[in-house]
């Protein structure tokens, strides 16, 4: 035994800790990344076995039978299962610019303007690398879509809040009464701010902005000289003969604007990881150069079966089904909350309905988990119904910053992306509720 080492006591060797002996980023908190999101909190793991899932937003159903078709010929083939150029399959960005050229009343460049990326998510993050610096803020509209805020704080960016502001009335309500108040977002631009993230259709609201809403954002976007991010992952899904205008095509705006899209929104196959980007090549060029170093390239035999479900979906009239189908889905679920009697905002578009949960009432004593506690009111809300009534939700509260959760905690998100028997079974399930409103 060396002189320096110590003997062991009671034959067991006490060493040092060396379980955390290099210290991670402090990004890392920023980013609140470390913490216990709600999509480990409401886990099926942790609910009861039998517990409807209509928190996360994912579908119980599959992708349609001709893209999964072309999928599999894809798999099948040889090109296909190799790397595929950093910027997309040639016949994806094809099919895009076919498809999209036309909303954007642009003939789109496959080489300069569509960037495909390994879901939108991603398309999103490579955007914040190519043009973030230390430092530069980046307003965001609460609540906001929880991958925004680690993904600009992980690249030196500082999130700026801006609350849409719900309705006060009692009943229903349309989600175009979540509205902006621009003199509190033009307080909110400075100096330092350098990009704007717009989500519509919103998750988790189901706004639709307004043209007017959006030439107003576009009016401070070119005072300021802003870069817009607009998030349109669920445009095919757009109810009520409302109108999705891309901001990208207002005067002016083409050339300071991404537009973020995603075949897994649109073809029920959210875990594809197949997304992309539109926009100017001064946008697109740096952030192929940063997409390139992060994934190098996305799913090759999957972007080619994205490629068939864009080239078919009009052909086929699939997104007006789909659509249909969807607003079917939306009435199943409002149906059982209008016999509970209780507050929601009817989304115009996306596949999720904000619940006003505030008239919940639960056992003082109730049992809740660590997890929950010290958390807004929605999160014992949430759990609280997936344990007694067996139905899970999201707390809205999540998708707020910590000075803002007072707004969101009246809320929970229901998601409406499943088939139409676990909807009506999920409805039935939740009529229990009525004995816990006040």
């Amino acid at each position: 035994m060396s002189p320096s080492a110590e003997p062991p006591t009671n034959g067991a060797n006490h060493s040092p800790d060396r379980s955390n002996l290099v210290p991670f980023s402090s990004r890392l908190k920023e980013g609140r990344a470390l913490a216990q999101d709600v999509w480990s909190i409401y886990n099926a793991a942790n609910l009861p076995a039998d517990c409807i899932n209509l928190g996360q937003g994912y579908m119980n159903f599959p992708p349609p039978v001709w893209v999964k078709e072309a999928a599999g010929e894809a798999l099948n083939s040889v090109a296909a299962n190799h790397y595929s150029h950093p910027k997309g399959r040639i016949r994806l960005r094809q099919a895009l610019k076919d498809h999209f050229g036309p909303d954007f009343g642009r003939d789109l460049d496959v080489e300069s303007e569509i960037l495909v990326t390994s879901g939108a998510n991603e398309g999103q993050y490579s955007v914040f690398v190519a043009f973030l610096e230390q430092g530069d803020e980046v307003i965001m509209f609460e609540p906001f879509f929880d991958q925004y805020l680690p993904s600009v704080t992980f690249n030196g960016g500082v999130p700026v809040y801006v609350p849409l502001h719900p309705p006060k009335h009692d009943g229903r309500h349309s989600s175009s009464e979540w509205t902006i108040d621009f003199d509190e977002l033009r307080r909110a631009v400075t100096p330092r701010t350098k990009m704007i993230i717009v989500n519509t259709p919103h998750n988790p609201v189901g706004k639709v902005f307004t043209r007017h809403e959006l030439e107003q954002i576009a009016a401070l976007a070119e005072e300021h000289n802003l870069l817009v991010m607009s998030d349109e992952v669920y445009d095919s899904l757009v109810y009520d003969d409302n109108e999705h205008v891309r901001i990208a095509t207002l005067p002016g705006m083409w050339d300071r604007t991404v537009t973020v899209g995603s075949a897994g929104k649109m073809f029920a196959a959210t875990g594809w990881r197949v997304g992309w980007l539109i926009g100017p090549a001064s946008i697109l060029t740096p952030t192929l150069a940063a997409t390139t170093r992060i994934v190098f390239c996305s799913n090759s035999p999957l972007q080619e079966a994205s490629a068939v479900g864009l080239e078919q979906a009009k052909k086929r009239g699939f997104l007006l089904q789909q659509r249909d189908e969807y607003a079917e889905r939306r009435a199943i679920l409002t149906a059982g909350f209008d016999k509970l009697g209780m507050k929601y905002t009817l989304p115009q578009g996306s596949y999720f309905v904000l619940l006003d949960i505030s008239t919940v009432r639960w056992p003082e004593d109730y049992p809740f988990p660590q997890s929950v506690e010290g958390r807004g009111r929605d999160f014992k809300a949430c759990w609280f119904i997936a344990m007694e009534v067996g139905v899970s939700s999201i707390p809205v509260s999540e998708f707020y910053c910590l000075e803002h959760t007072s707004i969101g905690e009246s809320y929970a998100r229901f998601a409406f992306c499943k088939d139409v028997d676990t909807l009506k079974h999920a409805v039935e399930r939740l009529q229990a509720l009525k004995k816990f409103l006040a």
